[in-house]
């Protein structure tokens, strides 16, 4: 992964090694990526195989519905529904296995383009001071993938998954109105309230993706909104404080305070395992203030910038971006104590 901001600014010398060696790993991480996509397909393939073998076997089934017994029917849809699941699940993970090959081999390219630019350095020749070998862009990119990866998988596990439920079911309706008429409106009736839940579903994936409060009324009316759904799609208790005079910022700034509270209750929830999130928000006539306080099980953050909690937490990409905007952000966490993360920057 990219070294640290600290390890970027050292002597030619010292970044070409540090980059040597990265390369090395980064080489090895994608030779067991291509060994785990090429079993990933196999595994991909073959339950396609197997959707195919199970929809026509139901499918025959719905065109003796008179004669088959209805164990056997159900039996035949829960196969259908369970190797629907488990492709989905194998093609989210075969997706995001491509994903980071790419992101790994463009790591890798830069990684081989520092080395052969401070191979040729002199080494009496000094780095400008500041200046980071390895560039936030890496980081960036690296903080979007995630995030795309995380939607990718909730899409394959909510709406995708429903979706194909529904034609099922309405396969079903279709064949039940000339045999079953009754029973038919009833399987309507299902129908109905699954395409319902499965738009309040989607709706909840376009507001995470960019709400359009936040271009309209600002910040602060978006993350209440944003609380309210999300205490009442995942069930954890969610609380949101405002102190301070409410008022519009910069819009780049609304954006940065907005994901980074999305991004700190997520992790609080999907890693952390929290059941309660308070998040606190002051503005301040100079400065706002955030903090996203959690009960769930804290981290060991200690240690170097690239070790695992860092890494998947996204502590330095939230960091620079924060401070790229002249503020600073602050983790207070403990193993089994919870997390709390505190950010603060200029509203001028």
């Amino acid at each position: 992964m990219p070294a640290s901001p600290e390890a970027a600014r050292g002597t030619p010398e010292q970044v070409l090694n540090e980059s040597e060696d990265q390369l090395e790993q980064v080489q090895k991480q994608l030779k067991e990526i291509d060994l785990l996509i090429s079993q990933t397909t196999a595994e991909v393939d073959r339950l396609a195989q197997r959707n195919t073998q199970a929809t026509n076997r139901l499918r025959q089934f719905e065109s003796q519905l008179d004669t088959v017994p209805r164990e056997d029917l159900k039996e035949a849809y829960t196969a259908v529904l369970e190797t629907q699941q488990r492709l989905f699940t194998m093609r989210g993970q075969l997706e995001k296995l491509e994903s980071d090959q790419s992101n790994m081999a463009k790591y890798r390219d830069l990684l081989r383009a520092v080395a052969g630019r401070l191979g040729g350095v002199d080494e009496a020749e000094e780095v400008a001071e500041g200046e980071p070998v390895q560039p936030l862009v890496v980081r960036i990119i690296e903080a979007q993938e995630r995030e795309r990866q995380r939607l990718s998988q909730q899409v394959h596990d909510g709406p995708a998954q429903a979706l194909t439920n529904l034609i099922l079911q309405a396969e079903i309706c279709e064949r039940l109105f000339q045999t079953d008429p009754e029973r038919a409106r009833a399987e309507l009736t299902s129908l109905k309230e699954a395409v319902a839940s499965t738009f309040q579903s989607v709706k909840g994936f376009i507001i995470n993706l960019r709400p359009m409060m936040l271009d309209d009324l600002g910040v602060v009316p978006t993350l209440r909104r944003y609380v309210e759904g999300f205490s009442e799609n995942s069930g954890v208790v969610t609380r949101l404080t405002v102190t301070g005079k409410e008022r519009r910022l910069a819009a780049h700034k609304e954006v940065t305070i907005f994901r980074l509270v999305q991004e700190l209750v997520n992790n609080a929830v999907e890693l952390g395992g929290a059941s309660s999130v308070q998040i606190d928000v002051d503005v301040g006539s100079d400065q706002v203030r955030v903090s996203v306080e959690d009960n769930g099980s804290g981290y060991d953050l200690a240690g170097e910038a690239d070790s695992p909690n860092t890494q998947r937490l996204g502590v330095a990409t939230m960091r620079e971006r924060i401070e790229m905007l002249g503020g600073k952000i602050e983790f207070d966490t403990q193993v089994g104590r919870g997390t709390k993360a505190s950010f603060q920057m200029p509203v001028g």
